[in-house]
């Protein structure tokens, strides 16, 4: 009896399956910390000439007002994805004066907690709730950690190619069907994360300003810096997006009404050490609830399922009432080597890896399997280099080099395809880029980072610092074209007229308006 990779594949050979084949449709989000040109982190507003962050649809902050957030539209092919990406940084560094966009997730010189500035949106009702929920995590993480930056890779399938591939299991191409289908490949992608944090990886290191007294099990590589040998993210690990309070929580991907029922627990359910903080102190809000989870964004993941919000829908009333539009990957550091963090050999793998997860059988998830991913991602974390690295797959050790070879040769069929579709070998050697990192850990970013900073004789910061550098060169070097630029200028200033229009019209008492943005969706309208 076929696979069900096979019976997808057979059904691109009907019509011009094919041609919807090759528009998958993809789009990055990206962060970066801007800094002074010591090395600083900014304190400076949100640039005006950058527009509204509440509003801006391409560039907006992530936590802190000085930690930028780019953002491209939808886009079916890589090329025109990393233009428009590479054009928002263009006119980004032409409004940034001295200033420059940190090239490494791991941030640097930041100083105490307290002077990490927090994103502001202005008076609206959504505005105050975005700088609320931000206050709100740093008073449950602290400020530092979120300070730490990453790309964010969302994918799907064209419209046209869903009933094909529908039709081939006798299925109907609906939102329903849609939507089992991107869980099917939630579950599979987490299981095989740790192959893209060892692949893509590139912090394994980190300031001793970063560090501070938490606990630790770096080495130190200079005065000024920590690292692990055989680290490979330490962005994905202890240091970084991690949540000992998340720890316990088992979120289930078996169906989104399941994923919404155990979210909605923890968005629900009171937690003591969150209740101590407060929610609002006098005139004063310091988080937006003292739930486990304020919203469901405060819940990290190596990747989500996403929906577009309407204003002022929260994320989990979208996907209840409208399904899964699309997946974001959240496990990418930046790729400090390159100007903007990302490269078309990474996302034609990341399409044919996405691919195998959506495509290959896909077993529903349990809490004990949830405890065993977690260990196998922070072993990859701390030692994914390390000669002779077991993992636990299905509760038996399997070395990680067989299980990687394993999952690329299964890609291979997929990369295949899409090379017949597009014309061309471009997917296969992406491929065999990734097998060439799995035989030769060397050529991985991570170990590219420790291998400078040794050849240089120079700490992280001033190698994060080079890089930086090299990058406003790089930008400095190819400008916007007068389309471009005036297309950019328009945007940032009819946001800035959006915010205030959105400003001046507010009725709503915010009170009001926060009780019914955090009330949580039925729990029997799920599929």
């Amino acid at each position: 009896m076929p696979t069900l990779l096979e019976r997808r594949l057979a059904a691109l050979d009907a019509g011009d399956a094919c041609g919807a084949f090759s528009r998958i449709r993809r789009g990055i989000e990206k962060e970066s910390l801007r800094v002074t040109p010591g090395g600083d982190l900014a304190h400076t507003p949100h640039p005006h000439r950058l527009g509204s962050a509440l509003m801006h649809a391409h560039i907006t902050t992530d936590f802190s007002e000085a930690q930028l957030e780019l953002i491209t539209g939808v886009h079916d092919t890589i090329s025109g994805c990393l233009k428009e990406l590479t054009d928002i940084h263009s006119y980004v560094y032409q409004n940034l004066d001295d200033e420059l966009l940190w090239a490494a997730s791991m941030p640097c010189v930041l100083g105490n907690e307290a002077e990490v500035p927090v994103g502001r949106y202005g008076t609206s009702n959504i505005g105050r709730a975005k700088t609320i929920y931000r206050l709100g995590l740093g008073n449950r993480y602290g400020r530092l950690m979120q300070t730490i930056s990453g790309i964010h890779y969302n994918f799907s399938l064209p419209d046209e190619l869903w009933p094909v591939i529908a039709r081939s299991e006798g299925a109907d191409a609906d939102q329903d069907y849609r939507t089992r289908a991107y869980f099917e490949l939630i579950r599979n992608f987490r299981r095989h994360s740790w192959l893209l944090i060892y692949l893509f990886g590139a912090s394994p290191a980190v300031c001793k300003s970063f560090v501070k007294d938490k606990p630790h099990d770096l080495e130190s590589f200079d005065e000024g810096s920590l690292y692990a040998p055989f680290a490979t993210s330490l962005r994905m690990g202890g240091l970084g997006y991690q949540s000992d309070a998340q720890s316990a929580l088992h979120v289930s991907y078996n169906s989104l009404k399941q994923y919404t029922a155990t979210l909605h627990d923890a968005l629900a359910r009171p937690y003591p050490p969150y209740e101590r903080i407060g929610v609002k102190v006098g005139d004063e809000y310091r988080q937006l609830s003292s739930s486990l989870l304020q919203i469901e964004n405060e819940f990290y993941g190596t990747i989500r399922p996403k929906r577009p919000v309407m204003h002022g829908e929260r994320p989990l009333t979208a996907l209840d009432a409208r399904g899964v539009e699309y997946v974001e990957v959240r496990c990418l550091d930046l790729n400090p080597f390159l100007p903007v963090g990302i490269d078309i050999e990474t996302i034609r793998f990341l399409d044919v890896f996405l691919l195998h997860c959506l495509w290959t059988e896909s077993p529903a998830d349990t809490a004990a399997e949830g405890a065993e991913l977690r260990d196998n991602q922070r072993l990859v974390v701390e030692r994914g280099r390390s000669p002779g690295l077991t993992l636990t797959r299905q509760g038996k050790p399997i070395a990680m080099r067989t299980w990687a070879t394993e999952l690329l040769d299964k890609c291979e069929e997929i990369a295949a395809r899409l090379d017949e579709c597009h014309g061309g070998w471009s997917y296969r050697a992406s491929l065999a880029l990734q097998r060439a990192r799995i035989a030769d850990p060397s050529l991985t970013p991570s170990a590219r980072v420790l291998e400078q900073m040794r050849r240089e004789r120079i700490p992280f910061f001033r190698f994060a610092m080079n890089q930086s550098l090299d990058h406003k060169r790089f930008f400095a070097a190819h400008p916007l074209s007068p389309e471009a630029h005036a297309y950019f200028e328009r945007e940032s200033s009819d946001s800035i007229a959006s915010q205030r229009e959105l400003e001046a019209h507010e009725t709503q008492p915010f009170d009001e308006f926060l009780r019914d943005y955090l009330a949580l969706p039925d729990q029997g309208t799920s599929a």
